[in-house]
């Protein structure tokens, strides 16, 4: 029987399930994501610029485990601003102050169609690699059987793990100025659902190892 559409595109996705706000890969693998902010490193002086990229060199050599630097770049909509503008027409108190904003809503339309505004986020991917816990109880020197750990307390612990892990990438990017905060659940659903809809997003987010 023939896959159906749907079927088809989950098999290239490497993403099983997501909980509390953890990515979990088919193949064990766990993923984190920050959201980033942004310093505007051209403004600053040639002591600042220096600093930032001293913090950030120190920041990168206190790792013991890969990370993933993703800048996610989407054309901008700008409908709804100027839907907004169009509303405020009839509340102008004159005549002048209604064709100066019907003058500006033109102008920013003629903007955006003859450039491509663009807005940026930036993300940093924290894997973790979890132990494989053995299936089956396993005996011990004197003979007692060890308990196996279930799926959920082994979730827990590996989220824990992974929750140190962006504490720690976290830390390191506030000495460079860079403030980062782990995505919840809905935030990571929206980010993938962009990021498998090239149609949306330029820059998608690779989870692969």
């Amino acid at each position: 029987m023939a896959a159906t559409p749907t079927s088809a595109t989950q098999n290239f996705v490497p993403v099983k399930e997501i909980r509390n706000g953890v990515i979990i890969l088919k193949d064990g693998g766990y993923r984190g994501i920050l959201l980033c902010s942004s310093i505007n490193f051209g403004l600053k002086s040639t002591e600042e610029q220096r600093a930032v990229t001293l913090g950030f060199q120190s920041f990168l050599n206190t790792l013991d485990f890969s990370i993933q630097i993703v800048v996610n770049s989407r054309k901008m909509d700008l409908r709804p601003y100027l839907e907004l503008l169009a509303k405020k027409e009839p509340e102008q108190k004159t005549e002048l102050l209604r064709i100066q904003l019907r003058e500006y809503i033109e102008f920013i339309r003629s903007f955006a169609d003859q450039a491509n505004i663009m807005t940026k986020s930036f993300y940093i991917v924290v894997p973790y690699a979890p132990k494989v816990e053995v299936a089956q109880a396993a005996t011990s020197f004197f003979g007692a059987k060890k308990t196996a750990a279930t799926p959920e307390t082994t979730f827990e612990e590996d989220r824990v793990q992974l929750e140190q892990r962006l504490a720690l990438v976290a830390e390191g990017l506030s000495g460079t100025g860079v403030r980062a905060e782990p995505l919840g659940t809905e935030e990571v659903i929206e980010l993938l659902y962009r990021s498998f809809n090239p149609g949306e997003l330029e820059n998608p987010i690779r989870l692969e190892q």
